[in-house]
């Protein structure tokens, strides 16, 4: 009976990991590099790596943001205002179009302009999405409708969900299986690497993967909101963190208050409720309806780096400057409780070496993701020994498997290198230069994809990996070469270190792909030795295999 239920949960275990197993790598992927997107946007910016931070205060810079926003888009539905931090040295402001009755929203109704803190002039800096690339490609999966994206990335995380408690069930030495790795067995290291792998950072994913479907609950469980609001996303999220829904544009032209006597105002709000008020600053601003008699100006408290944001935001009139609403620090239980299933899942609370860990660990979700789809190809090419003995091709499910697998696994690592190896190459006055950037990964990963369709072996896969590997080492190169000012060697020495700290992790990266194909090369001249082919660790059912 045991046995029964455990073999039950092995066939589950099997086939809800390997039938999302691609899309869930890119995700992971995505997510991963999520976790340090403000230090890759910095890298694909080099025009902002000679400046320093700004001293100036909040109040000042608002006062420049909404000079620049006046001059971009006076008749926006909503400006923002993202200000300097420790993770982003520029004043970022962006603006969304208000939209005629009946148009269908699109993403390109946002816009967004970086400027510098202390003049609030436009930085000159090449267009990229850089960071946020990865971040929103994490759930909305690029050129796909969000919804529908949403949709495909919770049902990998469910699927992904049901893997992870049905291997801890079928696992019978579960502590013992960490330490067990057997180099050079084929089927077994492939297991043994899934085990490491999986075990080595459990709680991790089991995190990620809950609080993942948790952040998007209200899409996946609409019910309740359907029930209690009518479907009204706005009024639910409104309620639940007290917040006042955006008042509706009167039509009538009104001036704006000081935007910085209101910054001024809340910090000295926020000061009287923590004491010292050390942490009392602005981490970012909306105001609605700009320009026009119904104008509202809400402010959000910056967090203290702790595990449940603050919360505390501040809404006043646009127009007379009173203060109209006031979210405390006093949190209802649910609302922190979603605080902190987001703080967990994106790590915003998360100091550097906190941090560090959260992308290691990503990267071991990477790799048990990636061996474990191996490791299905693996077992089914040597239960089709025979047929492939017999001169017959693999079944089309295996052909299938084995090249998805080489034009994901190996297909990622160079689609996602490309997007940096774009930002250096591209020109900096092309149009719609963001966009092309983020062309030039699927036309690369597509490239890969094809080939591996093609020609699913072994050569390819070293051929893959090689140029994968290699992309990652010489990006350093690559960024010395043509930003001179943003050289590692310059870098190390002035700065900024999360520059350096990106190159060094590319090289990291790139040496490990390189031996993972020298590694494949090294297997396969050896199964075309016939004499080591025939030492007892090649055994005739495992020199069968052809995936790396």
């Amino acid at each position: 009976m045991k046995d029964a239920f455990r073999a039950s949960m092995a066939w589950v275990h099997t086939w809800a990991g390997l039938l999302v197993c691609w899309v869930l790598l890119l995700i992971f992927a995505a997510g991963t590099a999520s976790y340090y997107r403000n230090e890759i946007t910095l890298w694909m910016q080099p025009e902002l790596h000679a400046i320093a931070p700004s001293q100036d205060s909040q109040a000042h810079m608002a006062e420049r943001a909404v000079i620049a926003l006046q001059q971009r888009a006076p008749d926006a539905k909503q400006w923002f205002i993202g200000f300097p931090s420790e993770r982003s040295q520029g004043l970022q402001i962006f603006w969304e179009d208000k939209l005629p009755p009946g148009v269908e929203p699109t993403r390109e109704r946002f816009h967004d302009v970086m400027l510098n803190p202390d003049t609030g002039l436009p930085l000159e800096v090449r267009e990229t999405k850089g960071g946020n690339f990865f971040y929103r490609l994490h759930f909305d999966l690029h050129y796909l409708p969000v919804t529908l994206a949403r949709w495909i990335v919770g049902f990998c995380a469910m699927f992904m969900l049901v893997a992870l408690i049905t291997g801890v069930i079928i696992h019978r030495r579960i502590f013992k299986d960490f330490f067990t790795f057997r180099p050079g067995k084929g089927q077994r290291s492939w297991l043994d690497a899934h085990n490491i792998t999986g075990v080595l950072a459990l709680p991790y994913h089991l995190m990620i993967t809950y609080t993942g479907l948790m952040l998007l609950m209200y899409l996946y469980m609409p019910t309740p909101i359907v029930v209690a609001y009518q479907g009204n996303n706005q009024a639910f999220f409104g309620e639940l963190f007290r917040e006042e829904p955006a008042p509706e544009p009167s039509g009538r032209a009104a001036k704006l208050t000081s935007i910085g006597n209101l910054v001024a105002q809340a910090q000295h709000i926020w000061r009287g409720s923590e004491g010292d008020g050390s942490h009392a600053k602005v981490d970012h601003m909306h105001i609605n309806n700009p320009n026009d008699a119904a104008a509202s100006v809400s402010l959000d408290k910056a967090g203290d780096g702790g595990l449940i944001e603050s919360g505390m935001s501040l809404t006043f009139d646009g127009v007379s400057g009173k203060l109209l609403h006031e979210v405390d620090a006093e949190q209802r239980a649910v609302v922190q409780t979603a605080t902190a299933m987001r703080s967990l899942h994106e790590a915003n609370f998360a100091q550097p070496l906190l941090r560090a860990l959260f992308f290691i660990s990503g990267l071991g979700g990477c790799l048990m993701i990636a061996t474990g789809a191996v490791l299905w190809a693996v077992k089914k090419r040597q239960a089709q020994a025979r047929r492939l003995a017999s001169g017959l091709p693999p079944t089309w499910g295996l052909r299938l498997v084995e090249g998805l697998n080489l034009g994901v696994i190996a297909g990622l690592p160079i689609a996602f290198a490309t997007f940096f190896w774009a930002n250096r190459i591209l020109p900096v006055g092309l149009a719609d230069r963001d966009e092309w950037e983020i062309h030039c990964v699927f036309i690369a990963w597509a490239a890969v994809l094809l080939l591996a369709q093609w020609r699913p072996g072994r050569h390819m896969w070293q051929l893959m990996l090689w140029l994968g590997g290699l992309m990652w080492l010489a990006l350093p190169v690559l960024n010395a070469m043509l930003t001179p000012q943003s050289a590692l060697l310059t870098t190390l020495r002035q700065g900024p270190a999360a520059v350096a700290g990106l190159d060094i992790t590319a090289m990291l990266l790139g040496a490990a792909i390189c031996f993972a194909a020298w590694r494949t090369g090294k297997v396969r001249s050896q199964l075309s030795n016939p004499r080591r082919s025939a030492r007892p660790e090649h055994r005739p059912e495992l020199a069968e295999t052809e995936v790396a």
